[in-house]
């Protein structure tokens, strides 16, 4: 584990010498540049090639379709630019592929007999990138295990294909943010373990798609679609496990349907730009969790049972809006400033130098800090500080169970507000344990354990990644800066120390991690959140 550390310069072609690797993570090096060498493929063993948050450059190499024992392979958040080699089809067994927030275009590589595509990858679980063209029908099939597919804000055109509905075990579709056109296929509702779908700003059109049956539904988000007009769906009330429903210019019409508002775990409903009209009536049986309806730019005449609801309700340009002197507050634009920070536990913050932050317990230290990134969080109300809470007892637990030095956590939001298409960010503050900084050692491990997706989040954030900052205030002994100090020339230029540091490092120990890995890895899939097939850029 090398990450974190200041790494710096091009990576050698000397790779083959290190025919013993297990386990490659080189995350958060900022300073790691080039392209990827070839020679990456001689290495038969590797188990995780992990390379997130770097500077890498170039096409991926096709060589990488030659480590045959992979299970990991993160390259998200480095400049790779071209397209995905089709040899990664080859890695049958591969249980995460991530390529997030890269350069790369093109289509996604399917197999055809000869050359090996991404639909060989039966044992995938999620997927996303940049990617253009058509989505192949052959992408998806019966066989497929996949949980996430994430295809959202590319440049993909055509009609969604009707295999997707054969992918049984899928959890989360994203498809929004692209220009895919046609009516949604009517076996979408198959996939009855679906509790995220997201299809809105394409250019869809038909009937709205029919979701019943799609009883796991917790967020559906089909905006600004050109679906044809229609009266409110017979499918609204009966999704018992909704939490959020936008469906802003859908041209949805007529009544508003109270029975939507009495769902149980309803929290936000989101049905703007729509023609829906007459009366809207609240009503005393609401759940207690709702906490954002939006109707503005609709035809709502009346308004009944407004004193028994005490969340945000906006009737912005409704004909209720438009009565002189309504002054009332649903009829004026409001902002939201919700915000979210860990609290210091029983204790007065302390002055610290210019450079030093106070922890939850008061002590100054020199935190490692970066970024978690949530693509589909399950949850719309933001502001709810449980779900931060929980957040933060989860990371820990798996700091301490990881075994970790490390003393405390802070998570910070500013205003937690976001668009449907957005990422939910939360910034990480991790401070040592004893010394007011941590080694190089520590940083390696943290940045391991989050990089490896070792920590498992819980399940209403869905998958994350983490962008870890760069750390400068090591606590160090005179031998562990020297050792760091052969590291970073290493691996600008001459292979031959990195053989001899990785000889008393890797191969004595990542048998030990790797066998740790695929434990984390099949405890992963037995809960339900295994493959990262990502192809998002």
């Amino acid at each position: 584990m090398l990450s974190s550390i200041g790494l710096t310069g091009p990576l050698s072609g000397d790779f083959q010498l290190l025919s013993e690797l297990q386990i490659l993570d080189l995350s958060y090096n900022k300073g790691l540049t080039g392209p990827i060498p070839q020679s990456i493929g001689n290495l038969k063993k590797l188990l995780n090639l992990i390379l997130v948050g770097c500077s890498f450059s170039g096409p991926i190499p096709d060589t990488i379709g030659s480590l045959q024992q992979l299970l990991y392979l993160s390259l998200n958040s480095n400049h790779f630019s071209g397209r995905i080699p089709p040899s990664i089809g080859n890695l049958s067994s591969l249980l995460w592929l991530d390529l997030t927030d890269n350069k790369l275009n093109g289509p996604i590589p399917i197999s055809d007999g000869i050359t090996p595509g991404l639909d060989m990858l039966l044992n995938a679980r999620h997927l996303y990138n940049t990617l253009s063209g058509t989505i192949s029908p052959r992408l998806f099939s019966s066989k497929m295990v996949l949980i996430h597919v994430l295809l959202d804000g590319n440049q993909l055109i055509g009609s969604i294909p009707s295999t997707l509905g054969l992918v049984q075990a899928l959890e989360v579709l994203r498809i929004d943010g692209n220009a895919l056109s046609g009516p949604v296929p009517s076996n979408l509702n198959n996939l009855t373990n679906l509790n995220q779908m997201y299809l809105s700003n394409n250019k869809l059109f038909g009937p709205l798609p029919n979701l019943t049956g799609m009883t796991s539904l917790s967020y559906v988000d089909i905006s600004n679609n050109t679906f044809d007009g229609s009266d409110a769906p017979p499918w609204f009330p009966t999704l018992q496990s909704l939490t959020t429903l936008i469906m802003e210019n859908t041209q949805l019409q007529g009544q508003f349907p109270v029975a939507l508002f009495s769902l149980p775990l309803l929290q936000t409903v989101v049905l703007k730009k729509n023609q829906l009209n007459g009366s809207l009536v609240i009503g005393t049986i609401h759940s207690n969790q709702l906490k954002l309806i939006d109707l503005q730019f609709n035809f709502i005449s009346h308004l009944e049972g407004k004193e028994a609801y005490n969340g945000t309700l906006k009737l912005e340009d409704n004909p209720i809006c438009k009565v002189t002197g309504n002054l009332n507050s649903y009829c004026t634009v409001s902002l939201s400033n919700a915000s979210y920070s860990t609290q210091k536990v029983n204790c007065e913050p302390v002055p610290c130098s210019s450079d030093q932050i106070s922890s939850p317990y008061c002590r100054c230290a020199y935190p490692y800090t970066g970024t978690l990134v949530f693509k589909t969080v399950s949850f719309s109300d933001l502001g709810n500080n449980t779900y931060y809470n929980i957040l933060k007892e989860s990371l820990m637990d798996s700091f301490h169970s990881n075994q970790l030095p490390v003393d405390s956590i802070s998570l910070t939001l500013s205003n937690p507000i976001k668009a449907s298409s957005e990422n939910l960010e939360v910034k990480l503050e991790v401070f040592p344990y004893g010394p007011v900084s941590f080694n190089r050692t520590g940083i390696s491990s943290i940045g391991f354990m989050l990089s490896n997706q070792t920590f498992k989040p819980p399940k209403v954030f869905g998958p994350f990644n983490f962008l870890g900052d760069k750390y400068e205030k090591y606590t160090e002994s005179k031998k562990s800066s020297r050792s760091s100090i052969v590291i970073e020339v290493v691996v600008g230029g001459s292979i031959l120390l990195l053989v001899v540091l990785l000889a008393g490092v890797y191969v004595l120990h990542t048998k030990k991690r790797a066998k740790r890995a695929i434990e984390h890895t099949s405890h992963f899939c037995k809960m339900g959140f295994c493959l990262y097939f990502t192809l998002f850029g």
